[in-house]
């Protein structure tokens, strides 16, 4: 699973499955374009990539500003050639009680995660049309798309539209050599986690057949198949890197 001479842009790179995710893929031997809203945190990252050998280019961006996108590509195009990988990783969360949730909480989160994910898509799938090069799309999703959460149903919605998004731009372009998949985490090690009741995660946790939480590593693995060759006949695809949860 290589990807040497590909370049892999990922939303959300700084920190988290986003930053697991670009040191894998450097790792692999892609050139990384790590896009943050906190520019000075992606700018960080992109050092350490480069202290270690690797290149990267930071980039800050909201990705629910369609300009902004727009020129998040045109500076990665510029700087490490135009992106084959695409990985949706840009996501907020606004958890609160359906009654007591703000409409402005509520379209913040859908607009982070599925409008940047559109916008994001149809920018790397029309750079790669103009380039001429095949590619690879991955939209991260979540369990909580799949069963709903509680006290998340701006962000459950959210992921669940990612899943009908991977699928229906997975037939508009295979035609062009372009796939696209998602992956569905479940209770991965993260900050997200961290701030959990620890009863609520332990009880969590005992769910889970592979008797373990997650690593942010296990996702990036997945999202590294996803990214590569190892996968060229898979399209439309929701992986469930759960651990058995929910299954």
């Amino acid at each position: 699973m290589q990807l040497n001479g590909r370049t892999a842009l990922v939303t959300g790179g700084a920190d988290g499955l986003g930053w697991a995710m670009v040191q894998r893929f450097s790792r692999a031997g892609a050139r990384v374009v790590i896009a943050d809203l906190r520019e000075d945190a992606a700018a960080e990252r992109a050092a350490e990539i480069r202290d270690g050998g690797g290149s990267a280019t930071a980039v800050g961006v909201d990705v629910t500003d369609e300009l902004a996108v727009t020129r998040m590509f045109d500076i990665a195009a510029s700087a490490e050639g135009v992106p084959q990988i695409l990985v949706n990783n840009a996501g907020v969360t606004r958890d609160a009680v359906l009654r007591k949730m703000s409409l402005d909480d509520f379209r913040l989160v859908i607009d982070v995660h599925l409008q940047g994910a559109w916008l994001c898509t149809r920018a790397a799938v029309s750079a790669m049309r103009g380039a001429g090069l095949e590619g690879a799309i991955v939209n991260m999703s979540s369990i909580s798309g799949k069963v709903g959460n509680p006290g998340q149903s701006n962000y459950s919605a959210a992921k669940a539209g990612m899943v009908g998004l991977t699928k229906s731009v997975a037939k508009e372009v295979a035609r062009y050599g372009v796939r696209v998949n998602a992956i569905a985490p479940g209770l991965i090690r993260t900050i997200m986690t961290e701030r959990m009741d620890q009863d609520a995660l332990a009880r969590g946790i005992a769910d889970v057949p592979l008797g373990r939480i997650g690593e942010p590593e296990d996702v990036a693995e997945v999202a590294l198949f996803l990214a590569s060759e190892s996968s060229s006949y898979l399209t439309g695809c929701v992986l469930e890197v759960s651990g058995g949860r929910n299954m």
